[in-house]
């Protein structure tokens, strides 16, 4: 794929005018409030996949309107004091799958909690929590993205971002995490979770967002056409008279709004030739963000951005942080 955005010194000015609902901070508010007033219950169940180095813990947690949420603990069998966590949320489709499929933090010494997205799980890794909703009333093309579009209180992000906060608050009350260290990563719509998570959550301390999916809506489906974000104009397409409501329930879900009032340390990266996650829509999110920042741009990857050479520089940031 040859380039097909904006240049890399047009990608570092880009700052495009943000849209936002005049509510968009009382919506969260509520939504999140309403999410507290059901008890937390974490659970924390041992459980054995013989690997010698770690100790591995199905999760579970209540999430939005006190729905049960998967997850997986991975930390290190042995540890002397409290240690750091990393909060992982997955790309689009995937679900949590298996424990030994999550041993990079644990082996770097730190505790790793990986939340499990409800209703996916059955494209790629599986999953094991559903999507409870009942609210949704308007048709949707197949896939999440256009699932309750019609009403912010019933779209299907609402639920998973709900969810995804409270893994961090899950994650505070294990006995060994120490709950002043808590970082929140993951790539694609992993990417976008995360980087939602730490403008809605005062708990986390670090972000590391990879090609993040979830930006900059509008542009995004007008210079791609590619899955998933084609769910939503192949969804506008059809249902011509509803494109201004859509781009109005993105506007609570989009990362360059939760940029704006995140404030940790941050690293983020880009490829220049993704088709997926466009760099404009990741530089948008990025140029926006009200913390300390880095992005590490890889100019010849699609939508695998840095791979094992970004994981590289992830690690040393992390480490800048937590020790």
């Amino acid at each position: 794929m040859a380039y097909f955005d904006m240049s890399l010194e047009e990608l570092r000015r880009y700052l495009p005018e943000r849209y936002e609902a005049e509510d968009f901070d009382s919506f969260w508010k509520e939504t999140l409030t309403e999410a507290e007033n059901y008890p937390l219950n974490p659970l924390f169940e041992k459980v054995d996949y013989h690997l010698e180095t770690v100790e591995t813990f199905d999760v579970t947690f209540s999430g939005y309107k006190g729905q049960r949420i998967k997850g997986w603990l991975i930390i290190p069998r042995i540890r002397e004091k409290k240690l750091p966590c990393i909060v992982e949320f997955i790309g689009y489709g995937g679900g949590r799958g298996f424990p030994y499929e999550w041993l990079l933090w644990s082996s770097v010494g730190y505790a790793h909690l990986v939340m499990d997205t409800r209703g996916q799980g059955s494209s790629g890794s599986p999953g094991d929590t559903p999507d409870y909703e009942e609210e949704i009333s308007n048709p949707q093309y197949p896939g999440f993205m256009t699932r309750g579009i019609l009403n912010p209180k019933a779209y299907y992000y609402r639920r998973v971002f709900t969810d995804a906060v409270r893994a961090v608050e899950t994650a505070c009350t294990f006995p060994d995490i120490d709950p002043e260290k808590i970082a929140v990563c993951g790539g694609s719509q992993g990417g976008g979770i995360s980087l939602a998570v730490s403008g809605l959550s005062p708990r986390v301390k670090a972000l590391m967002s990879d090609v993040p999916f979830l930006c900059h809506y509008r542009r995004a489906v007008q210079i791609i056409d590619e899955m998933p974000y084609g769910e939503i104009s192949r969804y506008c397409k059809v249902h011509r008279d509803k494109i201004e409501t859509v781009f109005r329930t993105l506007s609570y879900f989009d990362g360059v709004n939760f940029a704006t009032r995140a404030s940790c340390p941050a690293i983020f990266s880009a490829g220049l030739m993704d088709t997926i996650c466009p760099p404009s829509t990741v530089f948008a999110a990025y140029n926006y963000y009200g913390g300390e920042k880095e992005i590490k741009v890889y100019p010849y990857n699609n939508h695998e951005g840095g791979g094992t050479f970004h994981t590289l520089e992830k690690i040393k940031f992390i480490k800048r942080i937590f020790g």
